[in-house]
């Protein structure tokens, strides 16, 4: 009798032991990752793709919004996860999240769009366009962005070279003045004709409308690009008149004010694509 007694308080013992060793156990599948996702003004993401991974165990799960932008994963053992979202239209948005024991937990996400050809201007047949078509936007794109970066590196030798303007022509201008002033000169206007090439030579796409900012853009070029084409040459007058001992006469006392009307409009024309308005 006492044997049966013992075995039944040992069974109901490994019974009571395996039920605290389980319970933990049910907690971690019970959590639920949810949210809304939504775009960058506020509204709601339909039909957008979730995917969870465990960092620890590379398992994943998938979830999609419905027409209210909400998702729910049921099932999430706590741990590290990482989030993906992507829905059509929209840059894929990668987070990090950790699941703990509670029952549930929000996260809460935005997709920012992609730009698309509509928003550059392009007709919806010209964003259809074939290969070719294709391959003439991608080389466009590709020489806009040098002729971008040659004219703001450029910026550095011409505001230098304007300093160095007031030296070389004062009253006490030396040798050394006026050489390191023509120097400045010519590395700004070799920068500044190499970025018009890449700016010029860039292919055209037909039908583009041009707008705002660039417009602004380009009726600033009308002004610094025939004042970098006068400055040197006024300034080459002006150097040899100072060079026999003259002073600055003629002409060529008009290349301080043409080469400070240059620089402004140059200056200009970088601001008036350099911010939003």
């Amino acid at each position: 009798m006492k044997a049966r007694e013992t075995r039944l308080v040992l069974n109901l013992g490994i019974l009571l032991l395996f039920l605290w060793m389980t319970e933990p156990l049910r907690a971690q599948v019970a959590a639920t990752l949810a949210g809304t996702i939504t775009n960058q003004s506020g509204a709601a993401v339909p039909n957008a793709k979730i995917s969870i991974k465990n960092l620890a165990t590379g398992q994943s799960a998938e979830a999609q919004t419905d027409s209210a932008g909400l998702y729910s994963v049921p099932n999430l053992i706590p741990g590290d996860y990482e989030v993906s979202v992507s829905a059509e239209g929209f840059s894929t948005n990668v987070a990090k999240a950790t699941v703990t024991g509670e029952a549930k937990q929000t996260l809460n996400l935005s997709l920012r769009g992609v730009l698309s050809l509509g928003d550059l201007g392009f007709s919806p047949t010209q964003a259809q366009g074939n290969a070719q078509d294709q391959a003439r936007l991608n080389k466009r794109s590709h020489m806009l962005k040098i002729h971008q970066r040659l004219g703001l590196i450029d910026t550095v030798p011409l505001a230098v070279t304007v300093i160095t303007g007031a030296g070389a022509g004062g009253r006490s201008t030396s040798t050394t003045d006026r050489t390191l002033h023509l120097a400045l000169g010519a590395v700004t206007g070799d920068l500044y004709f190499i970025s018009a090439y890449y700016a010029i030579r860039a292919p055209r796409i037909a039908g583009t409308q041009t707008r705002g900012p660039i417009r602004v853009h380009k009726a600033l070029a009308w002004i610094h690009g025939p004042g970098m084409i006068m400055t040197p040459i006024l300034g080459a007058i002006a150097y040899n008149q100072k060079s026999r001992g003259e002073r600055v006469h003629g002409i060529a006392r008009a290349h301080g004010p043409v080469a400070i009307v240059t620089a402004g409009a140059f200056g200009a024309a970088l601001l008036s694509v350099s911010f939003k308005w």
